[in-house]
């Protein structure tokens, strides 16, 4: 078993490296692009940001019904989900970094070509994402199996990361486009290839060429045997819905109207606002508040890339703390810690650059290593929601698509509120070489306040809302239900 599950950690964590591969580049430079070299007009921005929002919030329950409903097994199964899904995320990836055409003559065309990247690429994103949350589920239903894909997937989310730095050092990031365009056809291509090795060698409970029932050490699903195909099956009574089994939208009324999920549901939309504005402006801000003259190249490089790196690794140090103390007060003591530093900097002021670059990388490092953290209340709401609904089976699918629904239109929100506040105080005219001294002063103090406003009121507003959470004494550091 021990090498069975080894191989097997190693197949699921190539998905996890792959992904973020991708993700990671997509995240941090996608913005920059359509703003500094396409120069999209905010008027475009928006409607294209608009129209992800409303995609993004209904892809995540579409996909999952489609997944779990379909008759065929190109969709039904999660390895051929990622093994045929592969292909097209990579060439969605792809979308963004090539023009179509001379967007000077035709401002609308960049308009279209964010709207167009934007959406292939979040409808990939999430149906490979959904893939990887029910290959996790299904590999082993141990928590020491689960314990190891874990370890192995940040571990391999390390190495993923590491793109953003790797661009940096040898593309010096958008300034050099025809390096830049070898290097992610490059990313896309390894991607590419990690996640067909998962889907080629990741093996699952239901497959059937998994070991005998007695190798996978007795899992929790009620065993019969095998049928005819030789796959597992489950007793008959669990093939059959129950017959009182509740409409969708009385299921989502039951589980919106949760104390602890209206809490965690607000919470999670606030760190993913701050999440996505960190990783989609670090680089305008940077650029903009630590002068060429104080930073030098290799330390703003190692700025920008790192920030994608140390989530990672906090994450890994900060488990056993979790382990100890519990979720909820590691998840509290960030938010008190985000305030406080920006109370610090915003004291100190925006010309003490050290300390200025060091609040960046906390910004941008914070938010996702909490983040990684928040699979476990959503296990312990979907746990308290079975066992106060008597239900048969829990509904971590629906709870999963329900958060999404609520909170992934934060996605959009952030980009579009920062570029009407840079666009309000002079950034089109820094783009085009136009700006004035005083403008490029007012820009620089927009930049600061905001940098300093948005971890300290949504910290605030954070602490606020956190505290009357009731689920707090389940010390486990692996979620039963987890999402990418």
């Amino acid at each position: 078993m021990g090498r069975y599950f080894h191989s097997n950690s190693v197949a699921y964590a190539s998905l996890a490296c792959g992904f973020t591969m991708m993700n990671s580049i997509f995240s941090f430079y996608y913005v920059k692009i359509f703003l500094d070299h396409y120069h999209v007009s905010q008027a475009w921005f928006d409607v294209a940001q608009v129209i992800y929002l409303f995609w993004n919030a209904i892809n995540d329950p579409l996909f999952a019904y489609w997944q779990d409903n379909s008759k065929l097994e190109i969709f039904r199964s999660r390895r051929l989900n990622v093994l045929y899904g592969a292909p097209l995320f990579a060439l969605s990836f792809l979308l963004a970094w090539f023009p179509w055409g001379d967007y000077a003559s035709h401002p609308w065309l960049a308009g279209v070509h964010l709207l167009v990247a934007l959406s292939c690429y979040d409808a990939m994103f999430t149906f490979i994402g959904l893939a990887s949350c029910a290959l996790f589920a299904e590999i082993s239903d141990k928590h020491e199996d689960r314990l190891r894909l874990t370890r192995y997937t940040q571990v391999a989310s390390i190495f993923g990361s590491s793109s953003v730095f790797f661009s940096q050092v040898l593309c010096d990031g958008l300034n050099d486009m025809a390096s830049f365009q070898m290097f992610v056809v490059v990313i896309a291509l390894i991607s590419c290839w990690a996640m067909y090795y998962t889907g080629t060698h990741v093996r699952t409970m239901y497959d059937n060429d998994v070991p005998d029932p007695v190798d996978i050490e007795s899992p929790s699903i009620p065993f019969k045997g095998n049928d005819s195909s030789g796959k597992k099956k489950l007793d008959s009574s669990e093939d059959k819905e129950d017959s009182s089994a509740l409409s969708s939208f009385t299921q989502f009324k039951q589980i919106a109207q949760q104390k602890n999920f209206i809490i965690f549901v607000t919470i999670n939309f606030m760190q993913i606002f701050q999440s996505i504005y960190m990783s989609n402006f670090l680089s305008i801000f940077g650029d903009e508040l630590l002068p060429q003259h104080v930073m030098s190249p290799f330390y703003r490089k190692f700025l920008y890339g790192s920030a994608f790196i140390i989530p990672q690794i906090l994450v890994l140090c900060l488990s056993p703390v979790v382990g100890r103390k519990g979720y909820y007060c590691v998840i509290l003591w960030s938010f008190y810690f985000k305030v406080f530093c920006a109370v610090v900097v915003f004291m100190a002021g925006r010309h003490q650059y050290m300390l200025l670059s060091l609040f960046m990388l906390i910004e941008a490092s914070l938010p996702n290593t909490i983040f990684a953290f928040f699979n476990l209340p959503v296990s312990d709401i979907i746990d308290a929601d079975q066992e106060r609904h008597k239900r048969r089976l829990p509904l971590s699918s629906s709870v999963f698509a329900y958060n999404a629904l609520f909170t992934k239109p934060a996605q959009s929100l952030a980009p579009m509120m920062i570029v009407a506040i840079l666009d309000r105080n002079h950034y089109q005219e820094k783009v085009s070489g136009d700006m004035t001294t005083i403008q490029h002063q007012e820009l620089s103090s927009a930049m600061f306040t905001v940098a300093c406003a948005i971890p300290f009121v949504i910290g605030l507003l954070q602490i606020l809302v956190w505290r009357p959470y009731s689920i707090r004494d389940s010390h486990i550091t692996i979620a039963k239900h987890v999402e990418s």
